[in-house]
């Protein structure tokens, strides 16, 4: 598989990406509609997740998403909780460079990621959630085929207010 598109490349997050990891993961306009719990982190925490959560899983994969003329990293995509008998996943998307948000990377990197998922790994379903008031990517993740299958009502307190968790999947028959 090669991990790249017309705008983007995609290339396995290592060490050395954590200063820009840790960039994103303390920007809390990044966050506030990817964590359940927004927080300031120090490098240090954010080393030992890297290190133990994106880097330690053997159930995981996590990738950089580049701009290809550049090669600067945007953001990063990863499928998790990877469950190779039931052959399914779980992905995660967050592009951290605002000055690239609204501009179609991220549907760009997610299909990416769907190809490998269903096309190189033949997974059946990859599934994700999406916190309600996130309406842009609900949308985004709808057009790309996505389904509804459930929700976790009242889940999040977000800027001063109850909001759902959507749960979203995908089959590989519908990608």
């Amino acid at each position: 598989m090669l991990f790249e598109s017309a705008r983007i490349s995609f290339r396995k997050m290592t060490l050395e990406d954590i200063p820009i990891y840790h960039s994103w993961r303390n920007d809390l306009e990044v966050m506030r509609t990817t964590l359940p719990v927004l927080d300031l982190h120090t490098f240090e925490s954010t080393t030992d997740f890297v290190t133990q959560v994106i880097l330690g899983s053997p159930t995981s994969k996590s990738y950089l998403i580049l701009e290809k003329e550049t090669q600067k990293p945007i953001g990063i995509t990863s499928l998790v909780h990877i469950d190779a008998k039931n052959r399914n996943a779980e992905c995660i998307i967050d592009i951290g460079e605002k000055a690239y948000w609204g501009k179609g990377f991220g549907k760009e990197a997610l299909k990416l990621l769907l190809d490998y998922a269903f096309l190189e790994m033949n997974l059946h379903r990859v599934s994700l959630r999406v916190f309600s008031f996130n309406e842009n990517a609900t949308s985004l993740y709808e057009k790309l085929g996505f389904k509804h299958e459930g929700r976790s009502r009242q889940a999040i307190f977000r800027e001063g207010k109850w909001h759902d968790i959507l749960h979203m999947g995908i089959l590989q028959e519908e990608w």
